[in-house]
């Protein structure tokens, strides 16, 4: 669990850094070349900033959830994260809570029913 958290964390801050870059480009761009292609070229420079942060530090977040032996894949999906910024973190916390709790739900199901096997009960033969 350590080794997620840092990996999401470490992936976080860069894609906390990322948002913060386009923060900053995002007015110079509107003057440059105007609001109807600024969305586009702050999408492709983030996701080149992404990708670059991604596989310049070795930034890896399928590996830190268990995924193995793609790291290439892994780098792109990692660059893809980082580039959406805080908001791909969000996604990625709401679907670690979402399977926290059903595997949570699972396990008092689980429980009740060997409850209510336990309470049952023998009859006995003859």
């Amino acid at each position: 669990m350590d080794r997620l958290v840092l990996a999401l964390g470490l992936a976080f801050a860069a894609g906390f850094a990322v948002q913060q870059a386009l923060e900053l480009l995002d007015p110079v761009l509107a003057r440059l070349i105007g609001d109807a292609d600024k969305k586009v070229v702050l999408g492709l420079v983030s996701l080149a900033l992404g990708l670059i942060l991604s596989f310049a530090a070795g930034l890896r977040v399928l590996q830190a959830l268990g995924v193995s032996n793609v790291d290439f894949i892994d780098g792109v999906v990692t660059g893809l994260i980082i580039s959406a910024g805080t908001e791909g973190f969000n996604s990625i916390m709401k679907f670690l809570g979402y399977a926290k709790e059903e595997k949570k739900g699972d396990a008092a199901v689980k429980k009740q029913a060997a409850a209510t096997a336990g309470a049952l009960p023998l009859v006995e033969r003859r």
